[in-house]
């Protein structure tokens, strides 16, 4: 049924005053597509005075998001290209670059000679284009990426399988990362990495497969 612009907006505000009131302003979400006309205004500041985090933009999804991996592991906020043509094992993680990801003209070009030299492996709950054309698929669960990755790094520390110039190492050799125990950070001689042993004590240690 066809309303004025009067009638829609106070119907707007109405059910916004609705979750104030209940306490309930986390179920109101706000998304934006790109290249929308929409301004900070009502995408930003209209949600926080809202008290909702769910402001959404096409970025939280696309390129934008995937600037995060390398500003929060090197400091750069900015996009990398993938020597994936000289990879031996390359691991995919809710990504989809034959489909979606920038440069998918590259990767469809390089494909050929990746699956040639490589072992590719892909995690994603949907059977994406680079899933598909992958030796092996993971469809977790969504929202259980966070488990995988913790198991993950358990295998590889209780198994010694970390590389040690770059992670360091224990200062005797020995490795004591058992399942359920404890490492002293003392015991630990750090290189380029930062709290390892400390993740290990919080996170990892009763993090099995």
């Amino acid at each position: 049924v066809p309303i004025t612009w009067d009638e829609a907006l106070n119907t707007i505000a109405d059910k916004i005053m609705e979750l104030r009131n209940n306490n309930e302003t986390h179920k109101y979400m706000l998304m934006r597509g790109r290249y929308t006309y929409m301004r900070d205004i009502l995408y930003d500041r209209m949600t926080k005075i809202i008290g909702s985090p769910n402001n959404i933009s096409h970025s939280a999804i696309c390129a934008e998001a995937e600037k995060f991996g390398p500003f929060f592991t090197e400091g750069l906020w900015d996009y990398r290209q993938y020597d994936v043509e000289n990879a031996r094992y390359i691991l995919i993680w809710g990504a989809d670059p034959l489909a979606a990801n920038r440069q998918v003209s590259y990767y469809s070009s390089a494909w050929g000679t990746v699956i040639d030299r490589a072992h590719v492996a892909v995690v994603e709950p949907r059977l994406s284009a680079t899933g598909a054309k992958a030796d092996v698929w993971l469809p977790i669960k969504p929202g259980h990426d966070g488990a995988l990755a913790t198991a993950i790094a358990h295998v590889i520390l209780t198994e010694g399988l970390w590389y040690r110039e770059f992670v360091g190492d224990l200062k005797d050799g020995e490795n004591r990362f058992k399942t359920g125990q404890e490492v002293l950070e003392d015991d630990f001689e750090q290189k380029y990495t930062h709290g390892l042993v400390k993740w290990w004590i919080l996170e990892l240690k009763d993090s099995t497969p």
